[in-house]
């Protein structure tokens, strides 16, 4: 067995970041890697205006009150001032209002009485230009602004649409195929006969691919036959950038799955890890470059297997800037935590926040990693170090996000 950290480096240097790249629209944009670094040609803002309703004075009329000015002018958002301001004059301005020539200040409306077409300044604004939001104060045209392989959200979503970039160049999404093995799964549409199981992997698998933002190939249950289980992996090394397979891959008279990758001129990289749930975990690359992790069949195996070996690999695909290695955060832990392995051991629970600390509290139930049921509502897994199979209530724990 490797330790954890081994199998993350092998695994890590076994994957290289997808090169292909399309265009998506602005609405399509989301969740998706930035291809290219973004530069724009316009200031932003885009033209001196206001950041308040009020009046646009010339700050040398306005800093001894109460002082009476002249209305000259309107000016709503949207529309371009045609009078210039003078001394001892002011014009009506609404939030994101150009600032007409002349003036350099916004006094906000709460500070001003107005008398037809006469203003009383009752409070003088603390420094010229108050309130004005300047041309370029927020960028300005050719320097940086959005990196490649950042992943677009809403924020950078507004910031394309800000600048006019209609037409997003993203990375191509990682296709990622998915597959179970065994004589005993069953579709969870077919009738459940004893001795079956129901086949939650391929769900499961598929949920998580879709949450990395790759594209989930689903190629269903394939049986303990090893002629079977070639063709489908054949199939799957063909069409995907990752294989994700379930089951197969442990000591078993019916595990095959590692001399079928061999067979068909994979290298394996790592057969076992060092960690509880997940020992055997299997990976391998093929010459076409395509990496397949065979991972355990039991369901909290599988999942605690992607969120700490495979997400890091699709976040390397896809592109994605670093670092790739799942962020850990500390909590306080708020039972005694023991495990009576060798392996660096996961546990999974619920993070909270408690005046502003994190806190990890263990799932009721069976830590088995068999037990799929007691996983639901859970939203981080807990790391117990190998060689350190105690930590107390109250010490610190390191903690992994999964949702």
């Amino acid at each position: 067995m490797i330790s954890v950290n081994q199998a993350e480096t092998i695994i890590l240097d076994l994957i290289q970041p997808v090169t292909d790249t399309e265009t998506v629209d602005l609405h399509n944009a989301v969740t998706r890697i930035l291809a290219t670094a973004i530069k724009s040609d316009l200031d932003f803002p885009y033209w001196d205006n206001s950041a308040m309703d009020g009046y646009a004075v010339r700050y040398e009329d306005v800093t001894n009150p109460p002082l009476n000015l002249t209305i000259v002018a309107e000016i709503p958002a949207g529309k371009v001032p045609q009078k210039t301001i003078s001394q001892g004059e002011a014009a009506r301005i609404y939030t994101g209002g150009m600032l007409p020539p002349g003036a350099d200040t916004i006094i906000m409306q709460e500070y001003t009485q107005r008398q037809g077409d006469r203003l009383v300044i009752l409070k003088a604004p603390k420094a010229p230009q108050a309130f004005v939001r300047k041309k370029g104060e927020y960028y300005q045209p050719g320097n940086p602004l959005l990196k490649e392989g950042i992943t677009l959200s809403a924020a950078e979503i507004a910031v394309l649409a800000t600048i006019q970039v209609i037409d997003i160049p993203v990375k191509r999404r990682p296709k990622v195929a998915i597959l179970s093995t065994g004589d005993e799964l069953v579709n969870p549409s077919q009738p459940l006969q004893p001795g079956k199981i129901i086949d939650s992997n391929q769900y499961a698998l598929y949920a998580f691919v879709l949450s990395q933002g790759a594209i989930p190939i689903p190629l269903g249950i394939v049986p303990d036959n090893p002629e079977e289980l070639r063709d489908k992996i054949s199939q799957a090394i063909e069409v995907a950038d990752i294989v994700l397979s379930t089951g197969g891959v442990s000591v078993g008279s019916y595990d095959y799955v590692e001399q079928i990758l061999k067979e068909l001129g994979a290298k394996i990289a790592i057969s076992s890890v060092a960690v509880k749930p997940g020992k055997p975990l299997t990976v391998a690359k093929f010459p076409q470059g395509c990496v397949y992790f065979g991972i355990p069949g039991n369901p909290v195996s599988a999942l605690v297997s992607c969120w700490r070996f495979v997400q890091p690999a699709i976040a390397k695909l896809s592109g994605k800037q670093q670092p790739w290695i799942p962020q850990w955060l500390a909590a306080e832990n708020l039972q005694t935590l023991k495990s009576t392995s060798d392996r660096e051991t996961y546990v999974w629970g619920r993070l909270n926040i408690h005046q502003g600390v994190y806190q990890f509290k263990l799932a009721s139930g069976s830590q088995n990693s068999g037990n799929l049921i007691n996983l639901a509502q859970t939203n981080a897994i807990a790391v117990i170090p190998r060689g350190n199979n105690t930590i107390v209530e109250g010490d610190k724990i390191m903690t992994l996000i999964t949702k």
